[in-house]
């Protein structure tokens, strides 16, 4: 099994289009493929990688998968594709399919017992994007969501026919949904303009839906956010796209996350990060501090002399991912406040002190570095 980025190894984005896989599929495979490369041992893995990374990305489960999950979501075993990948196959077993939706090939997915085409259409996917704040994003929830998308129509259950009637076959195209025209030497099928390809027509239309199945409205769905999800995470709700036309499968629905900014915190995977300013008096003395975390306030110990820029790492306060794994940390960078708005005692008391630092130890030892290297920079010139 590929552990190379599937949507990498064939050359796509990862919002790529069935047609665009299937296009970046077929031209490496007429690339690689071990009948144009006999012996080339470099070129067959090629093509197997490729024909692995389609045949999980082609299959929208598989693909939700590993969106989701990356490749750990994907079981070679369970999914059937291993040994598919592992096999050089023909050119008919690569490429059947796309020729298949060109010319009508007989194994088209369309078409019902006895040769006729359904006129039932899977329902498009839909995807909708659920913004959540970093608390929910971390700890989970259920959220409800309102999608504008085709339902099934009630009154005539989908089949877009008046109650007590029914689609008829296309006398056009004899239900195949596909019509032959002859032009000289070739033979080029086509869709059926009678019926549009569906192999049916409706002669008394349900009312509700004029004749097509399904009607818009607004849907109202429970999501259910696993604790962990992250900014680009995608959740499906198998079967609650848009319905199908004339009684199809519905399609499914994609919620698309993303994570608010937070006021306090920054996310990096299943780590957090803030920022905490503290007065140079802390810094210098040291003391203790209440920090925030999303489990609530905890202690945070300043030693004596902290520099700013300081990061403390407060162990198992960060997130744990959805995917399993350790609780991460919340990282916690000090950063040390120049005090303003100072009243006169409070300057000459800072005055006084500046005065007695200015003599005898070196209480700015970074300063003293920095000044020794720019008298030797000048004095090099």
């Amino acid at each position: 099994m590929s552990q190379r980025d599937y949507y990498e190894v064939l050359g796509v984005a990862r919002n790529a289009s069935d047609a665009e896989l299937k296009k970046a599929y077929r031209r490496l495979a007429m690339k690689y493929h071990p009948d144009r490369n006999p012996g080339d041992t470099a070129t067959e893995a090629k093509f197997k990688e490729a024909k692995e990374a389609y045949e999980i990305l082609s299959d929208s489960q598989k693909r939700a998968a590993y969106d989701q999950f990356g490749h750990a979501g994907v079981d070679p075993q369970a999914g059937g594709f291993g040994g598919g990948a592992g096999g050089a196959g023909g050119f008919e077993d690569i490429f059947g399919d796309i020729f298949g939706d060109i010319f009508g090939g007989a194994g088209g997915g369309g078409r019902a017992r006895g040769g006729q085409r359904s006129s039932a259409q899977q329902g498009s996917d839909l995807r909708y994007h659920l913004e959540l704040s970093l608390e929910d994003a971390v700890k989970g929830t259920t959220v409800q969501i309102k999608v504008p998308t085709f339902v099934s129509c009630e009154r005539c259950n989908g089949s877009g026919a008046r109650s007590g009637s029914k689609p008829t076959t296309c006398s056009t195209c004899g239900g195949h949904g596909q019509v032959r025209m002859q032009q000289g030497f070739f033979s080029v099928q086509q869709t059926c303009p009678a019926c549009h390809g569906a192999g049916t027509t409706i002669s008394d239309p349900c009312g509700s839906c004029s004749g097509q199945g399904r009607v818009q409205k607004n849907k109202t769905l429970s999501v259910q956010v696993p604790a962990g999800v992250d900014e680009g995470d995608r959740i499906r709700l198998n079967g609650e796209g848009e319905a199908g036309v004339h009684g199809g499968p519905a399609g499914d629905l994609y919620v698309q996350v993303t994570i608010k900014s937070h006021k306090i915190f920054k996310r990096d995977g299943q780590n957090l990060s803030c920022e905490i300013p503290i007065n140079f008096v802390t810094a210098a003395l040291g003391g203790e501090l209440d920090v925030p975390t999303l489990d609530g306030r905890v202690k945070l110990r300043i030693p004596a002399e902290t520099q700013t820029g300081k990061t403390f790492r407060l162990k198992g306060k960060g997130v744990k991912p959805v995917r399993g794994g350790a609780v991460g940390d919340l990282m916690c960078t000090v950063v040390v406040e120049t005090p303003v708005k100072l009243n006169d005692k409070q300057k000459d008391l800072l005055q006084e002190l500046g005065d007695s630092m200015s003599t005898g130890r070196n209480h700015s030892p970074k300063s003293s570095s920095w000044l020794s290297g720019v008298k030797k920079f000048f004095e090099d010139m």
